[in-house]
């Protein structure tokens, strides 16, 4: 019998953002397909953490910087949606996945540029495109951007020029895929206190950050992943196209 559930795919689920999206969207009644890099373990208690909501989750590894990889990840996909599931498809993609190489332009070497590039637009890129066959009509996709690419803080301009590529894509993805009834939007959040971003390690950052933010702190993981899940829903149907700061009012 076919889950009566809808599946979200969230990439970079093992840890901080990822995590609460995955939470979140299970919390709401949705399965997880818990995608990590490296984090089988942290991967693993996630999953556990959506089983115990209730709802059903599987770990899948898969590095999106490695486009050649995708053809193989989603034909184990194909297997786990059946064998899991009894069905052919899942109904959310969560391009989430990132990795952070700070550097002010002038520092910026090719190599981190090129890692940049291949996890945060060619991977978001490429793994939507090879994701497409297996997506239910009607389903959503939501990208994730940054504030990064409103406003500007040395030490990110590769970094936020990936994720200014990830909106207009953003845009074009909903304009080609709406004829099948799925939305895409993206998703930028403000300064997040993750280990992505480890303010604690840098003393000052976390005050000044709160100074210039319209309500008065930084934000946390679970600020987010709630609007992820909300994009999801049935009250999102008519959104599309759309970019969604979420950053308490950065720099206004």
């Amino acid at each position: 019998m076919e889950s009566v559930s809808k599946i979200a795919l969230v990439t970079g689920a093992s840890r901080g953002l990822g995590k609460n999206m995955a939470l979140r969207l299970a919390e709401k009644g949705n399965d997880v397909i818990v995608v990590y890099r490296s984090q089988v373990q942290e991967a693993n208690e996630v999953v556990s953490a959506i089983e115990a909501l209730g709802q059903q989750a599987v770990a899948v590894q898969l590095d999106t910087a490695h486009v050649g990889t995708f053809d193989a990840f989603f034909e184990q996909l194909r297997g786990i949606l059946q064998d899991k599931w009894n069905r052919s498809s899942f109904d959310f993609l969560i391009n989430n996945a990132g990795i952070n190489r700070p550097s002010a332009f002038g520092q910026t070497s090719e190599q981190d540029f090129d890692e940049l590039m291949n996890v945060h637009f060619k991977g978001v890129y490429f793994l939507s495109q090879a994701a497409l066959p297996l997506i239910a009509n009607g389903g959503r996709i939501v990208n994730l951007s940054t504030g990064l690419a409103r406003f500007s803080t040395p030490g990110y301009a590769a970094y936020a020029s990936m994720k200014g590529a990830v909106e207009t894509l953003t845009r074009y993805m909903a304009k080609e895929l709406g004829s099948r009834g799925i939305t895409v939007n993206s998703v930028a959040p403000g300064a997040i206190n993750t280990d992505f971003t480890s303010f604690d390690n840098h003393p000052g950052v976390a005050d000044f950050l709160a100074g210039v933010t319209a309500l008065g702190r930084v934000g946390e993981p679970e600020d987010i992943g709630g609007v992820v899940a909300f994009l999801c829903s049935a009250d999102a149907r008519w959104i599309t196209a759309q970019r969604i700061e979420v950053s308490g009012g950065m720099f206004l």
